[in-house]
């Protein structure tokens, strides 16, 4: 049987194909190159100034292009991109054979956070350009990406308080094992409470930490992530994401007011984000919000679930309540304080009636042995606009889980984007993440788009970009030679005189 077979590897091309010719002219690569050679990254805040001393530092374009493409390929890792450098045509085409070493490529993701989301938001700058973006409606949701840090390096008191006891009961056995042994292990036995003694030390420093910080628990390899719930009780330590995506493309936004400047759009949040003082702040700018409302725990609850809160009606004008009984229930006025889970402090008022007393009702509407309170809440009002706004497009709201996870799927599920890659803190896991949406945002255009017509655009931004580096270089030109013109005309003065 036949068989294709390849040519020989010590055979010589009479005609030698160019880097160029090898990379086909609808290749992803070319889009990378051209986006990036149309940004203006001194202007993004990419670090430019390198001392002279030394190896040449190797350009921000360089290195971005690198990261561009390893993301959109799913490669990270500085190690691994280090090793595409050396192997990957593509890679040699865009960076122009250039072999930055990982230390150079880390370094660059590390030091450039801020400039990194300046890219990002050029990519939705891009997608406003082509109407990409509707601003009508926009979806928003937070996801869980893991961190560089084990459970077993996270520590709240409660862990601590364990250990130490541990410790203390181990200590305990072997000082008694210690008086009563005739010599034979003697030594053993003081290496082992020499032992448990640093381990007791080391968690002693742990919960000094923990204490100075301030916080309910602390990370030793990554020490801004958190333990949080996953699902099903399922915790792990990880960074919470939060993005907004625009419902017409599923393109994530940042910012979504700055950047699609604009109030007059609808923002579909889960119940995550039903807090008074967010709803305050989104109504008073005028964006509909429509925010799932949790559910109320059990504790709150009437024994007859008829004599819920929601079955109380407000009367604004008067500021008193009415119950299913048909009771007025009023509020002395004054304001009274609550502090909430995340810490914070909200005011609200009370609202009761002497009527309760002799109600043939008060068994099903309250477990007090006093009367029923009413708490209103300073944000009550934004409570209740929202709760109609649900009511009013219950079916918009459903679509809100479709539009937000649609990044969410294809970073983590198809890319495999789950976990955050850096370490030691928010601003390193910043960049990794957006570079992930700078990646994702790009492939989502030049597939609506499809690539020529994105190529087109860039090439567009490119020459203007060049143009405008010529016009400043021109000024700067005559600038310099007018000083130099100065400064010699000033020597020709002082020397005469």
């Amino acid at each position: 049987m036949k068989f294709i077979q390849g040519q020989s590897r010590d055979q010589i091309n009479l005609f030698p194909v160019s880097l160029d010719k090898s990379i086909t002219p609808d290749n992803e690569v070319r889009i990378i190159d051209l986006f990036v050679e149309s940004l203006s990254v001194k202007d993004y805040g990419f670090r430019m100034d390198f001392t002279e001393n030394g190896r040449p530092a190797y350009h921000p374009t360089d290195l971005l292009k690198l990261f561009i493409y390893g993301y959109l390929n799913k490669v990270r890792s500085s190690r691994d991109l280090e090793k595409e450098c050396r192997r990957n045509i593509e890679v040699m085409w865009l960076l122009k054979c250039l072999k930055p070493d990982h230390n150079t490529i880390s370094n660059f993701r590390r030091d450039n956070p801020k400039a990194i989301k300046k890219v990002f938001r050029t990519t939705v700058q891009i997608a406003r350009h082509f109407d990409l973006i509707g601003g009508k409606l926009i979806a928003c949701d937070s996801t869980k990406l893991r961190a560089q840090n084990s459970k077993k390096n996270n520590f709240n008191q409660s862990k601590i308080d364990r250990h130490i006891a541990y410790i203390d009961n181990k200590l305990e056995e072997y000082t008694r094992a210690l008086a009563e042994n005739d010599g034979d292990n003697r030594q053993q036995i003081e290496n082992e409470i020499n032992k448990q003694q640093k381990r007791k030390d080391n968690y002693k420093n742990i919960e000094k930490q923990l204490k100075e910080s301030g916080e309910p628990q602390i990370s030793i390899s990554d020490p801004e992530s958190r333990q949080i719930m996953l699902r099903n009780n399922i915790t792990e330590v990880a960074y919470s994401v939060q993005t907004t995506v625009d419902a017409k493309n599923n393109i994530p936004i940042d910012y979504a007011k700055s950047i699609l400047r604009t109030n007059e759009f609808t923002a579909l949040y889960d119940k995550g984000f039903h807090t008074g003082s967010e709803l305050k702040m989104a109504q008073e700018l005028g964006i509909e919000t429509i925010v799932a409302i949790p559910a109320v725990p059990s504790t709150s609850q009437a024994p007859n679930h008829d004599y819920n809160y929601e079955h109380f009606s407000y009367n604004k004008e008067a500021d008193t309540y009415t119950c299913p009984q048909d009771q007025t229930l009023r509020t002395n006025g004054l304001w009274y304080k609550e502090l909430t889970n995340g810490g914070n402090i909200i005011l609200f008022k009370q609202y009761k009636t002497p009527a309760c007393k002799s109600c043939q009702a008060r068994s099903l509407c309250t477990r007090s042995k006093t009367a029923r309170l009413i708490h209103r809440s300073e944000f009550a009002d934004y409570y209740e606009a929202n709760h109609r706004n649900i009511l009013e497009k219950e079916q918009l709201y459903k679509r809100r889980q479709a539009i937000v996870e649609h990044p969410y799927g294809t970073l983590k599920r198809q890319w495999g984007f789950s976990y955050i890659l850096t370490k030691k803190g928010i601003k390193r896991a910043s960049a990794d993440v957006g570079l992930m949406f700078i990646a994702y945002n790009l492939r989502r255009i030049a597939n609506i788009l499809t690539k020529d017509r994105l190529r087109e655009y860039l090439q567009i931004l490119l020459s203007l970009f060049l143009t405008i580096f010529d016009l400043r270089r021109d000024h700067l030109r005559r600038s310099d030679d007018l000083l130099y013109q100065t400064s010699f005309n000033l020597t020709k003065i002082n020397s005469s005189c």
